[in-house]
């Protein structure tokens, strides 16, 4: 009965919130130069987002922008829906990658060529992030933070126990068994929401396999049934049975598993840089200080480095307001607004003109170690498409419950995978 309750309260909820934004959205927008921008950065993710608006408005005094804010899990539906039913906000923070490109294969999405043109923003931006922002030989967004993805750990536990952080397997493995032997669970991960999960997909996959097998499995050319696929999960299921991470993690979301290695519950968490925002803005701790980073660690020599995770943009939908809101998306691409954005997540700025200077010690470093990565990868489900993307992200959460399971598991999200890329051809 509490879980009927819950499922109809939520969707109770959603209709709500999608209802007062298309009202509220058709109200604003009597005045062109008055602006809605719907985003996801809410909650333990909401810094930086006030203040970039905040300073558009200052700077704009003929222009508006009024910031909507809705969970990343009501986001993801309730954009759809307004898009569906024509009636979207004026412009909407989205993930650049496979999401992206399936708004624009929908038709949903004005290119916005001309306004990378009028700024040079080929100038602001290196040919990666461009590259991120082109969908169809057009551009469709403006890049505002980069994130990446490494562990995040206590320092105060690392000092504790002597312990370095890892640059191979081997050494990584050896550091979760002293801190087994210490009675610190060493990986806290809270898988919840399920996109958590896929991270450690993602960085297996990616050290084992290379980045060009993991391409072809985010296109459907190879199956998840694939030798290269099982090792992943034989490598995961391993590392669950040595009970290296917390119990129950589907139970925790990404900031309740982060809270662990704050409260010294455990020693480190693979997450992606808004943690930063977490750590410093909310629970007051200082990078270098409290906590530091490192790369996931190598695995097979051979195979190149890859630097994993997303990258938000901004999008524009067809909408009367189209040239109004043109003026906000490139102010959100030059150096002061993106500052104040990543002043508050945590994450990188992807304008190229900002300094290594700016950034506190901790971030300057991951930067460096993103320019010095032979690659970039978007996380798994920004790199396949969506409808593929929640088979995975199901499975990954399916075999946290039950890894012993993998090889069933495996085969079953390669039906369902297969059957909608048939169905796409």
């Amino acid at each position: 009965m509490h879980a009927e309750f819950k499922k109809f309260r939520n969707l109770f909820v959603f209709i709500f919130i999608v209802s007062t934004i298309l009202i509220c959205g058709k109200a604003f927008a009597e005045e062109s130069k008055k602006l809605v921008f719907l985003h996801y950065w809410t909650g333990d993710m909401s810094g930086g987002i006030n203040e970039m608006v905040n300073t558009f408005n200052k700077k704009n005094p003929g222009y508006e922008v009024k910031a909507a804010g809705f969970e990343h899990e009501t986001f993801k539906p309730s954009i759809k829906v307004m898009l569906e039913v024509g009636n979207p906000p004026d412009f909407f923070s989205f993930w650049a990658g496979a999401k992206t490109q399936d708004l624009v294969n929908s038709g949903y999405l004005l290119p916005i060529d001309d306004v990378w043109k009028k700024a040079d923003l080929a100038s602001r931006f290196s040919p990666a992030i461009t590259g991120a922002c082109t969908y169809n030989g057009k551009i469709y967004a403006i890049p505002v933070t980069q994130h990446f993805v490494a562990f995040f750990y206590n320092k105060a536990i690392f000092q504790r126990l002597n312990l370095l952080p890892p640059k191979t397997w081997q050494d990584f493995l050896a550091l979760c068994d002293v801190l087994k032997e210490k009675k610190i669970t060493p990986i806290s991960l809270g898988s919840r929401e399920k996109w958590p999960a896929q991270f450690w997909f993602d960085y297996l996959l990616l050290r084992t396999a290379g980045p060009e097998f993991r391409q072809q499995l985010m296109d459907g050319k190879v199956s998840y049934n694939d030798p290269m696929v099982a090792e992943v999960f034989s490598v995961w299921d391993k590392m669950i049975s040595k009970q290296y991470f917390n119990t129950t993690p589907n139970v925790f979301d990404w900031s309740e598993a982060s809270k662990m290695v704050y409260n010294g519950e455990a020693a480190m968490t693979l997450m992606g840089t808004w943690i930063t925002g977490l750590f410093e803005n909310k629970l007051n701790w200082k990078q270098e200080k409290d906590f530091d980073y490192f790369c996931f660690p190598i695995i097979k020599p051979e195979i190149p480095i890859v630097s994993l995770g997303p990258v938000d943009c901004i999008l524009l939908p067809k909408s009367k307001n189209a040239e109004a809101a043109k003026t906000a998306l490139e102010f959100f691409s030059d150096t002061e607004p993106q500052k104040e954005m990543s002043r508050g997540s945590g994450a990188l700025a992807p304008n190229a003109n900002i300094p290594d200077s700016f950034y506190p010690a901790m971030q300057a470093r991951i930067r460096q170690t993103i320019n010095q990565s032979k690659l970039w990868a978007f996380n798994y489900d920004l790199a396949t498409q969506p409808e593929v993307a929640e088979i995975g992200l199901d499975c990954f959460v399916k075999f946290l419950n039950t890894p012993e399971k993998y090889n069933e598991l495996l085969r079953e999200t390669d039906n369902k995978a297969k059957n909608f890329f048939h169905k796409g051809r």
